[in-house]
């Protein structure tokens, strides 16, 4: 990949909470042409520090880090710092991760296993104002965007402290849905769904599906079959 030669090289901060994996995107990128790194950061609120106080042009966001995650950080730099794009670069590829982040403002998502020249690529795709996003994360936009239409929104107050994403689970649970079914309905991992289950049922105390169906219908998440 070649720079041109009167273009400046990005100013970028790299954020991820594992420093093995920080330092090797580090000195990944210090190997590459158009990139300049500027600092890098151990979780969410030292990527916010360090933008104010650096400017750089882009954060390589991770996204699970501790006290704040890369969707806040992200959101809060967007807001905050608008003249700084975000890529998010991170293990997680499904939709429970994807779409936070894009919502929350980043305009790049990459997973680890991109290649050093992909990562520049994503810089250079955001601050040229289009989106860099590796090939896998584009088809899974492609197949969101023309698959069903989304599930209507389960009510505002769910009950028992229960997440949007935990009340949509408990519901399809209800409707007979086995959790690789659950799974593709909503275009996460089984993983995924097995750890929603396992949160929804701590919450409500339940101890089996059968349990669920019932509470469901109880607390009209779903409404019972007619004819």
């Amino acid at each position: 990949m070649t720079q041109e030669p009167d273009r400046k090289p990005a100013r970028v901060v790299v954020a991820d909470d594992q420093t093995v994996v920080r330092e090797g995107i580090v000195m990944l990128l210090g190997l590459l042409p158009g990139v300049e790194v500027v600092g890098s950061a151990g979780d969410g609120d030292e990527a916010v520090r360090l933008v104010a106080e650096l400017a750089p042009d882009v954060v390589l966001m991770d996204l699970r880090m501790p006290r704040c995650d890369g969707v806040e950080a992200t959101r809060r730099i967007r807001r905050e710092h608008p003249g700084t794009q975000v890529v998010i670069l991170t293990t997680f590829g499904d939709d429970d991760s994807l779409f936070p982040a894009l919502r929350a403002g980043a305009r790049g998502y990459l997973t680890k296993d991109a290649g050093g020249e992909e990562i520049v690529r994503a810089v250079e795709s955001v601050l040229s104002g289009d989106a860099g996003l590796s090939p896998s994360i584009q088809r899974r936009l492609l197949e969101r965007l023309s698959g069903p239409e989304p599930r209507p929104a389960p009510p505002a107050e769910a009950p028992d402290g229960l997440t949007t994403r935990e009340t949509e689970v408990l519901g399809l649970i209800a409707e007979g849905l086995t959790n690789q079914e659950i799974a593709r309905a909503l275009h996460v991992s089984p993983a995924t769904v097995k750890t929603h289950i396992n949160n929804l049922f701590a919450k409500t105390g339940l101890r089996d599906r059968a349990q669920a169906v019932r509470y469901a219908y109880a607390k009209g998440l779903v409404r019972p079959p007619t004819g």
